[in-house]
């Protein structure tokens, strides 16, 4: 037997991958090493060495704990586990583009896919002028005309055009700002994939899904192909607890949490919020926190969904989505605990939005102007809260208030929603009665300052309280104009007086 298992393991032999000796080896090696190795091996197979015991709980199948972040993109990627650092292949659920990005990637794609070249998926991709709309300059106009076109030739499902500029309402396609849309019309859903041309694409994340801003090349090579090469962020835990005291808003939390990991302190990294609070929230108090989270150089920000979520959801999409939570022994790099019942109501000062400071150590700043509106500040929720600093006060405002809402929708809450206390007045009841200016053309108006005819553009270097995201030189407009960022309420105070003002003096 011996015998025979050595000749038919010899005929079989590769000299060269058993002893990787190279062609120097000679075929004459004797018959009788050959059988000696050859039984050696058929000997090892047969004779394993005596297992180590090991417990039941290591030989079974071993579940890989993952974070919300890590279980969308391993979903998204097709893959069982993930782990942060990893790069991965990414299927895209929505790709959104704009007036300002959506011409580069349009180009982008013909120049890589071909002049005839057709889009992935017409139904996935949206595209939503929003930027610079209400505007003579005649390159911001052709933008838009360049997505028009594009559109049509593309059959996009979902265009959210505009063609009469004089008068928004005339065109029932046309939304607004970008990422307050997505949330409305029903393009956001939790366990998805959404990418956007534009940093605040975050916004999305407080529905549950992976939502970030991409570039140009990136969003013309989805156009084509409908993947991402993505690198998994580690996720950060932001655990807010706690009653939320009623002078305070979401955009007060976000500058906490800004001002504490500073504006490099999230760099590449998904930042998840839970807490007491955090399930308080309304879905757009979600959005303001999530919408900043790249003002801490973040990644992503996601919310669990929950009922809020869900509620939020049922009459905008008919589309089925799969709910991901972080297990409960998910690897976070850190957690960061607040009792949100002790916090202040805070402004970010120029020039940054990690300079954090009181708004009541604020009171001798003197200000121009006041601006409530954007993604971050513009929504319908941003204005009802402002109207209740109004009407608490019983005062006219010192300075310009310019009110921009975030989309037609939001125009028209404005319009038409009571406010509570009031007695039935709307917010542009309330708003005209303290002396604000009359809410504008729904848009990203002077958030990204725009051309020079842009509503509410700073074109004089002045101190201006915004509920905008960044305050950066010449964000607003003129490169000397100071910002403080503030949530409506205090933006709304702020109005009342003529300096920074903490919302607490007229809702206390």
């Amino acid at each position: 037997m011996a015998s025979l298992l050595a000749a038919s393991k010899c005929s079989f032999f590769n000299p060269k991958k058993e002893f990787d000796i190279g062609s120097s080896f000679s075929p004459s090696i004797s018959a009788h090493r050959c059988r000696r190795r050859a039984m050696r091996k058929v000997l090892a197979v047969m004779a394993p060495p005596a297992p180590s015991p090991r417990s039941p709980a290591t030989t079974g199948s071993v579940k890989h704990s993952m974070t919300m972040t890590e279980k969308i993109l391993a979903r998204a990627s097709e893959r069982s586990q993930l782990e942060p650092g990893e790069n991965v292949w990414v299927n895209v659920d929505v790709l959104m583009t704009h007036d300002v990005c959506g011409p580069g990637t349009i180009g982008i794609f013909k120049r890589e896919f071909g002049q005839n070249a057709k889009v992935w998926d017409r139904e996935k991709i949206v595209i939503i002028p929003d930027h610079y709309i209400f505007t003579s300059d005649e390159r911001a106009n052709r933008n838009v005309d360049i997505l028009r076109d594009f559109c049509s030739e593309q059959n996009i499902k979902y265009f959210y055009d505009i063609k009469d500029l004089s008068n928004f309402k005339v065109n029932p396609d046309y939304k607004g700002v970008c990422h307050v849309a997505l949330a409305q019309e029903g393009h956001c859903r939790p366990g998805e994939v959404l990418l956007g041309t534009d940093s605040h694409t975050c916004n999305a994340g407080a529905f549950g899904q992976f939502a970030t801003g991409i570039g140009n090349t990136d969003a013309g090579f989805v156009m084509g192909t409908g993947k991402v090469l993505l690198k998994v962020p580690p996720t950060m835990k932001f655990i807010l607890d706690g009653e939320m005291p009623d002078y305070l808003l979401a955009k007060d939390l976000i500058l906490q949490i800004i001002g504490e990991i500073t504006v490099a302190g999230a760099t590449y990294k998904s930042m998840e919020f839970v807490g007491s609070t955090v399930e308080s929230l309304t879905m757009e108090e979600r959005m303001t926190l999530c919408n900043m989270v790249v003002e801490a150089g973040g990644k992503n920000g996601v919310v669990p969904a929950d009922e809020t979520t869900f509620k939020y959801l049922e009459d905008k999409t008919s589309v089925k989505y799969e709910t991901v939570y972080s297990d409960d022994n998910a690897r976070f790099i850190s957690d960061y605990k607040f009792d949100v019942s002790k916090l202040e109501p805070l402004v970010a000062k120029p020039h940054s939005p990690d300079n954090r400071a009181l708004a009541r150590e604020c009171k001798d700043v003197k200000i121009d102007r006041v601006y409530i509106g954007s993604c971050t500040g513009g929504k319908t929720e941003d204005f009802l809260a402002a109207a209740r600093v109004f009407l608490a006060s019983g005062k006219k405002v010192k300075v310009p208030t310019f009110l921009v809402p975030a989309t037609q929708k939001v125009w028209m809450d404005i319009y038409s929603l009571p406010v509570p206390g009031s007695g039935g007045k709307t917010c542009s009841q309330i708003f005209e009665e303290v002396g604000c200016d009359v809410p504008a053309s729904p848009s990203c108006g002077a958030c990204l300052g725009g051309p020079r005819d842009t509503y509410a553009r700073m074109n004089e270097p002045q101190v201006c309280v915004s509920t905008t995201n960044r305050n950066f030189p010449g964000r607003m407009g003129h490169k000397e104009g100071q910002i403080y960022l503030a949530s409506p309420y205090t933006a709304a105070a702020s109005a009342l007086t003529g300096f920074v003002t903490d919302p607490r003096e007229f809702l206390m």
